[in-house]
């Protein structure tokens, strides 16, 4: 050894050129390690150890204050579109499958009972239909199918056609996949769906000729479609629909393709079926799309398509169309300096992102960021540039949650968002990017307790701070503006300052999605929530509503509490 190290010292010696190139290459290599440490973590949470008694309501202890680095970035999320006649092909996801237990050995029908009841566990996710007759000359679904003989599971097929806009996803022969927006066939017996999903053998994926249909519960969630449109509901016919709706055309023929290319073709976003009319327009004071009906009223067959509905001269079947509604799209700096800083404040993953794309097309001002996202600059957000205090945007996006930080702005909006959902958002923005998704051995791996009990503290004390320091604040649920937008949306713009115009508004609806939302149902195919997570969370929960409730505003919403 020892000869081996003279021979190292001598050889250096001789060339010190070589020794020194090393040294550096060796240095550069340890600073680019300790720099991607320091990039890849979270901020720390100081003072956030939980107590024996954390979770317990009002009672809580100092929850502790989260500072944020001026890099954080909030989650943005975003739709995807699919057409109902799309092509067949076979499922190339590498998504991970968890698969059931290989001692299966019960019975045809209690394993399909197994399977509906484990379907029926999934909460949010989709609602057992029945089991119905399928044939290759007439299909069940008419939408868009794809196989997977090796992985097929509910969940999967489920995912495929929500991701699509599809209100219906149904399984075949184990490893068949069919979605659509109507059953066109009869019940078949239950026992004749007892087919093992490829993927997964606690649950079954139909029979021979037999689809197992499923309802996907996210009509709520994401806009229905129907081929390139989207379904807006039933309504009744307004008082002067020349005026109205002022596009027009009869068709002998009629089916909801033919009117939604006519409207098209015209560049109108609305396509209204009143029989063998249709009609094509914008939504207006005239015309505001807020009071459906119930849609049995517009169920008469189409002419020219036995299995859609047209409408009837008195009831609207009313699709938007891909034409773009450009009442609402021009945005620009504030021509002078804003006088007062107002900042809308959420914890990450609330919706803040969204609820800047709403603004933005409401008021016609760009909004600002106390951070700098240079993906959200490339996606239209121009004012992510400015330094926050510039005075040149509408608003300021802020995570912070400190009283320095709070007080620096006149005014605020601070958006609140179930807890579990917020959680959830933020989870897969850190590890899945804006509208991704984190992957299953993050959930089921220590990130996942690590990030609540870091998180879940944070989420209350940022409404607390905002409450305690904040000067003006408009509280707005993240459920309240997604149930009642327009309404919500006044709210806020009414505190910026603006004057809201109802048409300009009314546009907002229409293009309220924007590139800010993960597409589908949610990835998960369990709750990632433990008894004793959910016991310290709720406590969180009951504290932000006691101290709304002190200030003489509402509570939460009830839906933050789970069933």
């Amino acid at each position: 050894m020892a000869k081996l190290l003279v021979k190292l010292q001598r050889y250096f010696r001789r060339k010190p050129l070589r020794f020194f190139t090393l040294l550096a290459l060796y240095l550069a290599a340890g600073s680019l390690v300790f720099l991607h440490s320091g990039f890849a973590g979270e901020p720390a949470v100081p003072g956030n150890r939980r107590s024996p008694g954390a979770g317990e309501g009002p009672g809580l202890p100092y929850l502790g204050v989260m500072q944020l680095s001026r890099g954080f970035k909030a989650a943005a999320t975003g739709p995807e579109g699919g057409r109902r006649h799309g092509p067949w092909f076979k499922s190339t996801s590498k998504e991970p499958v968890e698969r059931g237990k290989a001692g299966d050995h019960g019975t045809t029908r209690s394993r399909a009972l197994r399977g509906r009841r484990g379907s029926e566990k999934e909460e949010d996710r989709a609602r057992y239909v029945g089991c119905y007759v399928d044939n290759t000359r007439q299909r069940t679904l008419r939408g868009v199918s794809f196989f997977d003989y090796k992985k097929m599971t509910v969940f999967r097929c489920q995912d495929n056609c929500a991701e699509r806009g599809y209100l219906y996803a149904g399984l075949e022969f184990g490893a068949e996949c069919y979605c659509g927006h109507k059953i066109q066939a009869p019940n078949a017996s239950e026992s004749e769906c007892n087919m093992e999903c490829k993927g997964e053998r606690s649950n079954t994926c139909g029979g021979v000729n037999r689809l197992s249909i499923y309802r996907l519960e996210l009509a709520q969630e994401s806009a229905r479609r129907y081929g390139s449109a989207i379904f807006r509901g039933c309504f009744r016919r307004p008082d002067n629909i020349s005026i109205a709706l002022p596009v027009s055309q009869v068709m002998l023929n009629m089916s909801v393709d033919k009117c939604v290319d006519f409207c098209t073709e015209k560049e109108y976003p609305l396509s209204a079926l009143a029989g063998t009319a249709c009609h094509c327009g914008f939504p207006t004071t005239l015309f505001t799309l807020h009071e459906r009906e119930d849609e049995q009223l517009c169920a008469q067959k189409c002419p020219g398509e036995e299995f859609e509905s047209c409408g009837t001269a008195d009831y609207l079947l009313v699709y938007q169309t891909q034409v773009q509604d450009n009442r609402c799209m021009d945005r620009r700096f504030l021509p002078t300096r804003a006088k007062q800083l107002v900042a809308l404040a959420s914890f990450p993953g609330a919706g803040n992102t969204w609820a800047r794309h709403l603004i933005e097309l409401a008021t016609g001002f760009y909004t600002g960021s106390y951070y700098f996202d240079g993906s959200l600059y490339n996606k239209g957000f121009k004012g992510e540039r400015d330094h926050w205090r510039s005075g040149r945007t509408i608003c300021i996006k802020t995570h912070e949650s400190g009283q320095k930080e709070i007080e620096a702005f006149d005014s605020a909006i601070l958006l609140i968002r179930d807890p579990y959902k917020a959680l959830m958002a933020e989870f897969n923005r850190k590890y899945g990017g804006h509208i991704g998704f984190a992957a299953h051995a993050h959930w089921k791996g220590k990130e996942w307790p690590e990030f609540v009990a870091n998180y879940a503290p944070w989420w209350a004390t940022h409404t607390l701070d905002w409450l305690r320091y904040g000067k003006k604040v408009l509280v707005v649920h993240f459920e309240d503006l997604k149930r009642d937008l327009f309404v919500q949306l006044q709210r806020m713009v009414g505190l910026l300052g603006i004057t809201a115009c109802e048409d300009r508004l009314l546009c907002v609806e229409g293009q309220k999605d924007g590139n800010f939302k993960r597409s589908g149902l949610r990835k998960l195919e369990y709750d990632p929530y433990t008894p004793e997570m959910r016991k310290m969370i709720s406590g969180y929960i009951k504290t932000v509503d006691t101290a709304l409730k002190l200030r003489n505003l509402s509570g939460v919403p009830d839906d933050y509490y789970p069933r």
